[in-house]
């Protein structure tokens, strides 16, 4: 049995240690923000928050998460409040979508360490691969997210709380003239 607290929730994972935790986080705990890309940890997309640092989960055997905090997308805000998930949200800095949970962890971190990051900042610790080369609206969106969590004015954002499937309704379709 390895235990841990994922997304701040005690956590009792009764399979083989060595399982890498993507997949205990994906197949046991049903978190599939978590995304699996590579299995070698080079692309980033199944990034997590372990004890405050980006960790590749498909690298790290449950065993060795024993007693540690660990938090997924899941676990950052499941209403996307979080600055950083307010920021690319507002930027539209998704495009397919697949890297962007894995990002969204990293730059979480980063902000934790480094409030106002620098471009370098940014290129040391964000190393995730996108295809979709969103890297310019990435880095403005955490510079955005940085100025949010220090209380700066940035603009307009989404309206944090809002439920997901809130966020559109259907309505009578408009007639020609009205």
């Amino acid at each position: 049995m390895t235990r841990f607290t994922v997304n701040n929730q005690p956590v009792e994972y009764l399979l083989d240690p060595e399982t890498p935790l993507l997949w205990a986080l994906r197949d046991a705990s049903n978190l599939t923000g978590t995304k699996y890309g590579c299995g070698t940890g080079e692309c980033g997309a199944c990034t997590v928050d372990i004890d405050g640092a980006a960790v590749a989960s498909c690298r790290i055997s449950i065993a060795a998460c024993e007693g540690r905090f660990v938090t997924t997308i899941e676990g950052l805000s499941r209403d996307r409040s979080h600055p950083v998930q307010q920021a690319f949200a507002a930027l539209n800095v998704s495009q397919c979508g697949y890297c962007i949970p894995g990002m969204i962890m990293a730059a979480s971190v980063l902000l934790k360490r480094v409030p106002a990051p620098t471009d370098a900042d940014m290129d040391a610790a964000i190393t995730n691969i996108c295809r979709c080369g969103i890297y310019p609206r990435l880095r403005e969106a955490i510079q955005r997210a940085g100025r949010a969590a220090r209380g700066e004015p940035i603009g307009a954002l989404p309206v944090p709380g809002t439920d997901p499937g809130e966020a559109a309704r259907h309505v009578p379709a408009l007639r020609p003239g009205q």
